[in-house]
C-alpha cells in the first residue's frame, strides 16, 4: 500500500483503511486533513473529499418510483391530517396558507435539499457524512439517531391504536357508535362525555386519572404493540429490499382514501359550511408573531428533517440523479396533500357539526313540547327559531335546553389523537355504511403512520450501521434487536397513563433536539464543507447550479428561522408550566394536570441526551481523549464499500494499527490521499 505524505501535517488523520474487492486487490485509503489554502467556504481540519468511489454492490432503488414513493411516504404522515386542518382552523383559516407557503419556500424546501444532496453525493448515512465533512461534527449523526429512536418509540404506539380501531371497525354497529349499559342503566361517564370520547378513554386505553397512577399495563394494548413491531420488523429488516416494495401501497392509498371520503363528504348536507369556516381568511391573524411560528414548525417537522432518514434515502440514489427535481416535486405533493386533507376533513366536521345541530334542535323541540311551548316536534325550522326566541331565561335555564349554534359546533378545535379518534370518528358513525368508512380511514391513518415509521427507522439503523462494531452484524439480527429494544421501552406507553407519556414524549423528545441537529447541518454544510463547494457538487449532479435563492436561504434565512424556532420553544417551556390532559371519569371529561416533577426531570433527560452527543463528541475529539473512538471515524467512511440495507455486513479487515505512515502494508493496491481543497 502506497501512502503519499501532506507537507504540514496538522490536522487530523484517520488510519488507513482497507477493503476487500471480490477477493482480490486491496484497496488503501489515507485520509490526511491539512489547513486549506484557499477560500471558498472550507474551513481549517474540514475533511472535504474529492470525487467519491462509487460502490457498484450498494443497495440502490429499484426504479426511480421507489424512491419518490418512499420520500414522500415518510414526509406526508399522520401531521398532514391531523396537525395541519387544526393550524388553518387556529391561524385564519384561508390566511394560514400564506405564512405556510413561505416557510415552505425558505425554510423546507432548502433544508430538504442538503440533506438529500449530501446523501446522495457521499452515499453515506447520517453519521458518516458528518464525520466526512469534519471529524468533530460526529455527534450530530449520533444525536440525530437518539431523537429518532424516541420518535420511533411513540410513533409505533399511534401505530397500535390504529390497529386497535381497525380491528373494532370490523363490526355493526361501530362499538363508539353507543354508550354501554349495566342492568338496563347506561354508564355514567359515557353520558357525562360522549360515545366516542368514552370509547378512547375508557375501552381503549382505560386511562389513569394521573401520571403519578399510571392502572398497570393494559393486556390489549401490550399485544397489539407487539403485533405492531412484527410487522414493522418485517417491513424493515431487509431494508429497501423489503420496505421498497409496501411503499407502494403506504404512499397511494392513502391518496385513494382522501378521494373516496372527498368525494363522500361533498355530497353530505353542512360540508359547505364547514369548508366556509375552515377557509374563509382572517387576515388580521397574520399579524401574530404565533401565526408564523406555527407555520415555520409545522413545515419543519412536515418534511421529517433532521431525523437521519433523507440522508439515508439520498444515497441509495445514483450520483447523477436529479435531486433538485425531487425536492421540489416532493414538496408540492407534501403541501398538496395537507391542503387537499384539510378539504377531506373539514367537510367531514361540517356534516358532523350540522348532525349534532339537528340533534340538539330536536332535544329543544321535545323539551318545549313537555312544557307546551310548542304542539309537536314536527314544526319547521322557522317556527321553531320563533318559539324558541320567546323562551324566557328562567324556563331556558331550568328546562335544559341549548344554544344550537353551527358556528359553536365548528369552533370547536380539535388536533392529534382527539381529532382521529374521538372527533373524527363521531363523523364516521353519522355516515350510512359506517363500518365501511371507519375500515378505511383507519387503514389510511395505518399506511401515513408505517410509511413514516420507515423512513424514521432507516435513518436510525443507517446510522447505526455508520458504527463499525455494528458492521460484522447481519442487519435482520440488529434490525430485529431495535425492534425488541424499542417493544421494551415502550411499554410505559401500554399503562393507563400512555397517552399521557405520548404527549410527554411528542412535546420534549423530537423538538429541541432536531431543530438544534437541523441548524448544525446547515451551519455545517455551508460554512465547514462550504457552500460553494456544495453548490459545485449540486451542479455535477444535476446539471443546475444553485442561484442566489438558494444561497440565501442556505446561509442566511434558513438557520435565522430555526435559531428563531428553537429559542422561542425554549422560552415558551420556561414561560408556560408544561402541562397535560388529564381524563377525569366522574366528570366525563379532561382537565388540564401539571407534569409532576419526576416527570419533568425525565424530560429534561430526553432533551439532554439528544443534545449531548454533540458537545461530547465534538470535546472528545478535538482534545483526542478517547483513543476507541477511531472506529467511528473508519466506520464512516467504509460505509462506502457496505450495503447497509440489503446485503450482510463486509468483514473487517481494517488495519488495527496506530497512527503513521508505519501502517502501510504491502501487496497489490492503490494509493489514494483525500485532502482539503
Amino acid at each position: 500500500m502506497v501512502v503519499s505524505k501532506a507537507e504540514s501535517r496538522n490536522g487530523h488523520e484517520l488510519a488507513p483503511l482497507n477493503a476487500r474487492n471480490n477477493g482480490t486487490a486491496n484497496t488503501g485509503v489515507t485520509i490526511v486533513v491539512t489547513p486549506s489554502p484557499q477560500g471558498g467556504g472550507s474551513h481549517r481540519n474540514s475533511i472535504v473529499t474529492g470525487p467519491l468511489p462509487v460502490d457498484e454492490d450498494r443497495a440502490a432503488w429499484s426504479n426511480k418510483m421507489q424512491f419518490f414513493l418512499s420520500i414522500i411516504g415518510y414526509s406526508v404522515g399522520l401531521g398532514n391530517i391531523w396537525r395541519f386542518p387544526y393550524l388553518c382552523q387556529q391561524n385564519g383559516g384561508g390566511a394560514f396558507l400564506i405564512p405556510f407557503a413561505v416557510m415552505l419556500i425558505l425554510e423546507g424546501i432548502p433544508l430538504f435539499l442538503v440533506e438529500l444532496g449530501m446523501g446522495q453525493k457521499m452515499r453515506l448515512g447520517s453519521l458518516g457524512v458528518w464525520n466526512t465533512i469534519h471529524p468533530w461534527l460526529g455527534g450530530i449523526g449520533i444525536a440525530s439517531c437518539v431523537v429518532t429512536f424516541f420518535v420511533a418509540l411513540y410513533y409505533n404506539v399511534i401505530i397500535t391504536w390504529c390497529f386497535y380501531y381497525l380491528f373494532n371497525s370490523l363490526q355493526s354497529p361501530l362499538p363508539w357508535a353507543y354508550c354501554p349499559s349495566i342492568n338496563g342503566t347506561v354508564v355514567a361517564e359515557c353520558e357525562k362525555s360522549s360515545e366516542t370520547a368514552y370509547f378512547w378513554y375508557r375501552t381503549t386505553l382505560d386511562a389513569a386519572p394521573d401520571m403519578d397512577n399510571n392502572g398497570g399495563l393494559k393486556w390489549w394494548i401490550v399485544i397489539l404493540l407487539l403485533f405492531a413491531w412484527i410487522v414493522v420488523f418485517f417491513i424493515v429488516m431487509k431494508g429497501i429490499q423489503s420496505s421498497g416494495k409496501v411503499v407502494y401501497f403506504t404512499s397511494m392509498f392513502p391518496y385513494l382514501v382522501l378521494t373516496i371520503f372527498f368525494i363522500k363528504g361533498l355530497t353530505l348536507k353542512g360540508a359547505s359550511a364547514g369548508l366556509i369556516h375552515m377557509y374563509t381568511p382572517k387576515v388580521e391573524k397574520l399579524l401574530q408573531p404565533t401565526v408564523w411560528l406555527d407555520a415555520a414548525t409545522q413545515v419543519f417537522y412536515s418534511f421529517g428533517l433532521a431525523f437521519g432518514s433523507l440522508i439515508a434515502f439520498g444515497s441509495y440514489n445514483p450520483p447523477k440523479n436529479n435531486c433538485v427535481r425531487d425536492v421540489i416535486l416532493v414538496s408540492i405533493a407534501n403541501a398538496f396533500t395537507a391542503i387537499y386533507a384539510s378539504v377531506v376533513i373539514f367537510s367531514i366536521l361540517g356534516f358532523k357539526a350540522m348532525a349534532n345541530v339537528e340533534k340538539c334542535i330536536h332535544v329543544n323541540k321535545e323539551i318545549m313540547v313537555s312544557l307546551d311551548i310548542i304542539n309537536n316536534t314536527n314544526i319547521t325550522n322557522e317556527d321553531y327559531e320563533i318559539a324558541f326566541a320567546n323562551v324566557n331565561n328562567m324556563t331556558f335555564t331550568s328546562s335544559g335546553m341549548k344554544v344550537c349554534s353551527l358556528e359553536e359546533q365548528l369552533n370547536q378545535a380539535a388536533e392529534g389523537t382527539g381529532l382521529a379518534f374521538i372527533v373524527f370518528t363521531q363523523a364516521i358513525v353519522e355516515l350510512p355504511g359506517a363500518p365501511f368508512w371507519a375500515v378505511i380511514f383507519f387503514l389510511m391513518l395505518l399506511a401515513l403512520g408505517i410509511g413514516s415509521q420507515i423512513g424514521i427507522l432507516e435513518g436510525m439503523l443507517c446510522t447505526i450501521f455508520d458504527i463499525d462494531i455494528f458492521k460484522r452484524i447481519r442487519k435482520q439480527y440488529v434490525t430485529g434487536a431495535v425492534c425488541v429494544t424499542c417493544f421494551f421501552v415502550g411499554l410505559v406507553f401500554c399503562t393507563g397513563a400512555g397517552e399521557y407519556w405520548l404527549k410527554l414524549f411528542d412535546s420534549f423528545a423530537g423538538t429541541i433536539g432536531l431543530v438544534l441537529v437541523a441548524l448544525l447541518e446547515t451551519v455545517a454544510v455551508m460554512y465547514v464543507y462550504g457552500h460553494k463547494k456544495f453548490t459545485q457538487d449540486i451542479e455535477d449532479m444535476t446539471g443546475y447550479r444553485p442561484g442566489w435563492y438558494w444561497q440565501i436561504t442556505w446561509r442566511f434565512l434558513g438557520p435565522l428561522l430555526m435559531t428563531v424556532i428553537l429559542v422561542s420553544s425554549l422560552v415558551f417551556m420556561i414561560i408556560n408550566k408544561p402541562e397535560y390532559q388529564a381524563w377525569k371519569a366522574e366528570e366525563g371529561r379532561t382537565e388540564l394536570e401539571p407534569y409532576p416533577n419526576w416527570v419533568m426531570v425525565i424530560a429534561g433527560l430526553m432533551i439532554t441526551a439528544g443534545v449531548l452527543p454533540m458537545p461530547v463528541v465534538f470535546i472528545l475529539r478535538r482534545c483526542q481523549c478517547l483513543k476507541l473512538d477511531i472506529d467511528i471515524h473508519t466506520a464512516a467512511i467504509r460505509r462506502i464499500d457496505t450495503t447497509v440495507s440489503t446485503k450482510e455486513m463486509m468483514g473487517d479487515v481494517d488495519a488495527e494499527q496506530e497512527l503513521g505512515p508505519e501502517t502501510a502494508g504491502s501487496g497489490r493496491s492503490s494509493p489514494v490521499t483525500m485532502t482539503t481543497h
